[in-house]
């Protein structure tokens, strides 16, 4: 009977397989709703009228920011989707330096509308390469809105710089550190390379005291450190001649750990006399060469100086700056024109620097080193900063280096366009018109794109107390009578031109934000499965 009934069933193909496509989905799902929360979570610190968050880190430190970068590198995050919102924000930082709150919000719109999409039954392949498409029109289209701009147009330069400080916890100084920022850029720019700014060449030095007011450039070097006057040394050098050195004042040490025993006095003389001639011969070569002001890279083998060589280098009336940094000399030799020395043998005249003046000055409750008045001073340039407590200082700090993220930014594609969401409802006009014409499922993509970018507008009201539904809809309807510049204007609540209010940013910010978000989102939508190995 059993045999029977076994002939009777159908016989299974081989070509047939159960594939289980919940798992996928779920998989699929978590990420995204993964990558929402990250965006959710900083949405409400983008614009000017944004709030601000708290971070308080496991050492204790408390760091207040709105910048989305500094917040996402602060934030415990596990789940590798996430992980992908937070390394996106630090691509929009690298390649922009400004948008890195949008790019994130934009990349969780995007992800929400591709939930929906994927809820039609939509597969994400199609959704992949609609998003693509959309993406590379969107660029298209912003760069046809975009307004020409040259660097002898500093008007214009400031007022994209005052656009990014705006949103800061230091917007009210906008005024002092967007000329600040742009003078700062425009001083560092080689002429035979006028498309490339290196921001390692603008060196930003944060001391407590003070106001954010208080904050300059200074044409020439700072150390926020003092001179090593332990012996008496000079504090104060004019017509310096400055040697950049690496190698230590002190008595050399054996290459492995191990103790001296010394028997008897006249073999303790004779270590010290040792020691005295050693030193002393060092400081007769630096002598020779007529240096004056020694600045001694920081040592982790030995002590760079010691007292013994502090006492001769004061009787030498040689001045002493200890401690510089690793990372500070190329800066510091390349603005001096010098070179660094790593051999008491190889100090020559011809490596030195040469200044006006080196002088020790106080400044607050401390005291800082300024290097001024520089022969043949390489193309770097100095800001001195200063902040009331160290959480403004800190913000003060992220601030500049946005506003001179935003300068650059300009200098390498040299176009301006209007802020305030005008940008992103223009493309989402455009892109739903476009979308009209295009057939089937990448029509239906497309749309979702377009509607995808009013979040950046929508926030922007949102955040300002306003409503955001009757801006948007204002704001749609403006656009769709052709005043493409036409924003949100958060201090006065309406819809006004926005390029005539000033509230311009670079178009390498907003190409860079939709390009890193529509990358990021389309890689999120092909994760089918999570492998761990152990």
């Amino acid at each position: 009977m059993a045999a029977a009934s076994t002939a009777s069933r159908p016989r299974a193909s081989k070509a047939e397989s159960f594939v289980d496509n919940k798992r996928k989905e779920d998989i699929r799902s978590a990420n995204i709703n993964a990558g929402r929360a990250v965006a959710d979570a900083i949405r409400t610190s983008l614009g000017p009228k944004g709030m601000d968050k708290m971070i308080s880190t496991a050492s204790g430190e408390v760091i207040i920011t709105n910048d989305g970068a500094t917040i996402l590198n602060k934030m415990d995050v596990l789940q590798p989707a996430a992980k992908m919102m937070v390394e996106l924000s630090k691509s929009q930082d690298s390649a922009a330096g400004d948008g890195t709150t949008t790019v994130v919000v934009l990349a969780g719109a995007l992800l929400r509308v591709c939930q929906s999409l994927l809820a039609s039954g939509i597969h994400p392949t199609v959704i992949s390469d609609a998003l693509h498409k959309s993406c590379a029109k969107s660029v298209d289209i912003l760069t046809a809105m975009a307004v020409p701009v040259e660097l002898t147009d500093r008007d214009s330069l400031v007022k994209s710089a005052s656009t990014s400080l705006n949103s800061k916890v230091v917007s009210q100084y906008s005024t002092l550190l967007a000329p600040l920022a742009v003078d700062a850029v425009l001083s560092v720019i080689d002429p035979e390379k006028p498309e490339i700014v290196d921001l390692r060449d603008i060196k930003i030095v944060k001391k407590l005291g003070g106001t954010v007011d208080d904050t300059h450039t200074v044409n020439g070097l700072v150390f926020d450190k003092k001179v090593s006057h332990a012996a008496g040394g000079p504090t104060r050098m004019e017509n310096a001649k400055i040697a950049v050195i690496q190698f230590q004042i002190s008595p050399p040490k054996t290459d492995i750990e191990q103790s001296i025993v010394v028997s008897d006095y006249t073999q303790m003389d004779r270590i010290l006399k040792e020691e005295r001639n050693y030193i002393l011969g060092m400081i007769k070569k630096i002598k020779a060469t007529g240096c004056n002001v020694l600045l001694i890279q920081k040592s982790i083998l030995r002590d760079a100086v010691t007292d013994l060589s502090l006492h001769y280098l004061a009787k030498a009336k040689i001045m002493v700056i200890k401690d510089v940094e690793r990372d500070e000399i190329e800066f510091v030799t390349k603005t001096l024109n010098c070179l660094p020395i790593a051999n008491i043998e190889h100090f020559r005249a011809e490596k030195l620097g040469h200044a006006d003046l080196v002088e020790e000055a106080s400044l607050g409750d401390g005291k800082i080193l300024k290097i001024t008045g520089i022969k043949d001073m390489g193309r770097t340039t100095s800001v001195l900063v200063r902040g009331s407590n160290q959480l403004v200082l800190d913000e003060a700090e992220r601030s500049l280096h946005d506003a001179l993220c935003v300068v650059r930014c300009l200098v390498s594609k040299r176009f301006l366009i209007a802020g305030g969401g005008a940008p992103e409802i223009e493309l989402s006009r455009q892109l739903g018109a476009w979308a009209k014409v295009l057939h089937g499922m990448e029509g239906f993509c497309v749309k979702s794109f377009a509607e995808a970018l009013e979040v950046i507008p929508y926030t922007l009201a949102e955040n300002a107390g306003l409503n955001p539904i009757a801006i948007v809809t204002e704001l749609r309807n403006k656009h769709a009578q052709g005043e493409i510049n036409s924003g949100i204007n958060v201090r006065k609540g309406q819809i006004t031109n926005i390029l005539e209010e000033n509230v311009v940013q670079p178009l390498l910010v907003s190409t860079s934000a939709i390009t890193l978000a529509t990358e990021c989102v389309r890689m999120i939508l092909k994760i089918d499965d999570i492998v761990t190995v152990r």
